[in-house]
Order: C-alpha cells, then structure tokens, then sequence
C-alpha cells in the first residue's frame, strides 16, 4: 500500500503541467490551506466529483478504556470528517 504526501502531489503537478518545484509546492500548501482554514471557520468544503470535509462537534460522553473496561470520561471535541461522492464512491468499488 503507498501512501500518497504532499510532495507526491507537488511532484504531479510539476510533472503534468510543467511548473517549477517551488511553485508546485506552494500551489498544494494553498489549496491544504484554504481547506484548513474553511474548516477552522466551520464552513464544509465541496470538491465535486471526490467528497466533502466538514466538522463535527462532538458532546462529552462516558466511554470505557478497552483494555482495563474501567468507565472514563470522553471530552467534547471537534473532529474533522469526510463523505467521499457517489462519483468517488463509484470509482473506489470499480477497482
């Protein structure tokens, strides 16, 4: 399995559209930038054709420390989730 990392990405665009290195980078940090910061302002973010980024605020619960069973407290907390598209979705069971 690879993992796929900004540099990949950066390496991609430079490749595909001829950019330089430093350019392709700062295009991946602007774009992971402005996904970030939307998120932070709890706005979603929609790519079409791939999925959506949105935050969801989670209350404090109870929940059990799996490896003693013994009861502890869950802290409210923001999580960051993602709902791929159904075009995404459709492509991902192809394979």
């Amino acid at each position: 399995m690879a993992t796929v990392t900004r540099i990949d990405l950066a390496n991609t665009l430079r490749n595909r559209f001829g950019l330089t290195a430093t350019d392709s980078y700062r295009m991946i940090d602007i774009i992971f930038d402005e996904i970030t910061q939307s998120l932070i302002n709890d706005e979603e973010v929609k790519i079409s054709g791939f999925g959506t980024f949105k935050i969801l605020s989670k209350s404090a619960r109870i929940g059990r420390n799996p490896k003693t069973g013994i009861p502890a407290v869950i802290s409210a907390r923001r999580v960051a989730t993602f709902r791929p598209s159904a075009d995404f979705r459709q492509l991902v069971s192809k394979k």
